[in-house]
């Protein structure tokens, strides 16, 4: 359905042109938007002219039209006047309104294509059908981007992500829950990872100008057919949940990316449990002092290299070894063996990942 506004607009731009006032109603006899500044009471007429099986007709000293939504009457427009000049503006206006209608059902019924589609809600073949009938292509290169932000969709985000995006007809930017801004974005064969950033960074810089604040922005991975579409929304999903536990730097995040915390993002809470239990023997990361978990970060920050560690520590390579010794007491732990830095920097993540489910249960 076309916004009031739209339609004030075109008729608007109409009598500039023709000088000829004009009406807009519903089949109901109601004015929806109108030009007159003293309105005639066209109720009647416009019933009457509804039931008829005219497509246009002269009542009232006016010329009057029928504009159709899927052969169904769903306007009526009423040129003010009698002559030729009243009904070739208001055949003109009758036109331009039902081009806008088609114009802005198609746009809808591609919006709802696109959000069913992103959440799985097509067969196989509705997918393929539909997009024909949309026409929209099937075969095209695409990622699927969220666009997350602290005040969800508020501050019109969904447009000023078209914005950026320009008037590109093959992309698409929507939304399926209250919280983020989707763009389903067409790509050449030439595009990669790079070139998704630089549209991801280009986005924030546009929104943060607008004065929307902590924008992050997660992608998939790239497909080749609209059916893998929802899975490339999926992995943009996981990216930024796991973004947001393992990365919460980052401002962007591609699921390819993830790497281990992709893995402990998708183990049960109990299991989790079960592991840092036997990692820490009942201890928590929590528990160790501000120093050594500085120690512990830095360390592995510079890839277990103690000269380093204790360089941008400021101490001396001694106080770091016994900083570690006091560790492997404590955990059982050498952060010194990469055996034992891989499961210690693990069970950090896990416990990380502990924390940020636990949140979401109070």
């Amino acid at each position: 359905m076309i916004s009031n506004q739209i339609l004030q607009n075109a008729i608007d731009g109409m009598k500039a042109i023709t000088r000829v006032d004009l009406t807009v109603a519903d089949v109901d006899g109601k004015v929806v938007v109108t030009t007159m500044i003293g309105q005639q009471n066209f109720a009647t007429a416009i019933l009457e002219f509804v039931k008829s099986p005219a497509d246009s007709q002269e009542i009232q000293n006016s010329q009057f039209f029928k504009i159709y939504d899927e052969q169904q009457t769903e306007y009526v427009l009423i040129s003010a006047g009698a002559g030729e000049n009243a009904y070739i503006a208001g055949k003109m206006a009758a036109f331009q309104i039902q081009t806008l209608l088609v114009a802005y059902k198609e746009r809808f019924d591609k919006d709802n294509f696109i959000k069913n589609l992103l959440l799985d809600n097509l067969l196989l073949v509705d997918i393929y059908g539909r997009a024909k009938k949309l026409h929209i292509r099937t075969d095209a290169r695409r990622v699927v981007m969220i666009v997350e932000s602290d005040n969800g969709r508020d501050n019109n985000a969904q447009e000023l992500v078209k914005a950026v995006l320009g008037n590109d007809k093959r992309e698409f930017v929507t939304a399926v829950d209250e919280n983020n801004v989707v763009v389903v974005k067409d790509l050449t064969e030439e595009q990669g990872g790079k070139d998704i950033e630089n549209t991801a960074r280009s986005i924030i810089a546009h929104l943060q100008k607008e004065g929307i604040k902590d924008i992050h922005i997660s992608y998939g991975t790239c497909v080749n057919e609209i059916k893998d579409v929802s899975r490339s929304y999926k992995e943009a999903k996981m990216a930024l949940d796991v973004g947001r536990i393992f990365f919460s730097e980052r401002n962007v995040i591609a699921y390819s990316e993830l790497g281990i915390g992709r893995l402990i993002y998708q183990l049960p809470i109990p299991l989790c449990k079960m592991f840092i239990k036997e990692i820490f023997d009942g201890k928590s990361p929590d528990d160790f002092d501000e120093e050594t978990l500085s120690t512990i970060n830095k360390f592995f920050e510079n890839s277990l290299n103690a000269s380093e560690t204790s360089r941008q520590l400021f101490i001396h390579r001694n106080t770091l070894v016994y900083r570690l010794d006091k560790l492997q007491k404590s955990t059982g732990l050498d952060l010194r063996v990469f055996e034992d830095a891989i499961t210690f920097r693990i069970a950090l993540m896990v416990v990380k990942y502990m924390k940020y489910m636990e949140s979401f249960e109070y």
